[in-house]
C-alpha cells in the first residue's frame, strides 16, 4: 500500500495518495514513515497545518531523516512555515547531541 500511495503522488494522483496515506496511518498510527508520507500528501493538496501536525508526529514518533526532509520537494510548502523551521532545529539539535556524532 506505501508504494502504492508513492506511485499515485508520483503519477500526480494527489487526492488517492493521499487517501492511502491516511489509511496507513489509521491502520498504524505509531509508524513515523507514515505520519512523514502523510505529512507530504497533504501539504502537497495544500492543507499547510494538517502537515505540520502530522510531520510533528513524525518526528516525535522518531522520524529523523534531516536530509530528505531538507530536499523533499513534497513539503515545499512548508519551508518558511514557523513550526517547520522549528522541527529542523528539533532534528539539528538532536543529531548534534546524538552520541554518534
Amino acid at each position: 500500500m506505501e508504494a502504492l500511495g508513492d506511485l499515485y503522488t508520483r503519477m500526480g494522483r494527489i487526492d488517492e495518495g493521499l487517501a492511502i496515506d491516511e489509511s496507513l496511518t489509521a491502520a498504524d498510527p505509531r509508524n513515523p514513515t507514515y505520519a512523514y508520507n502523510l505529512a507530504c500528501s497533504l501539504a502537497l493538496v495544500g492543507q499547510k497545518e494538517k502537515a505540520i501536525e502530522a510531520l510533528t508526529r513524525a518526528v516525535q514518533l522518531g522520524y529523523d531523516d534531516l536530509e530528505w526532509l531538507l530536499k523533499d520537494s513534497d513539503l515545499d510548502s512548508l519551508r518558511k512555515h514557523p513550526h517547520f523551521v522549528l522541527i529542523l532545529v528539533h532534528l539539528k539539535s538532536a543529531r548534534k547531541n546524538s552520541p554518534a556524532s
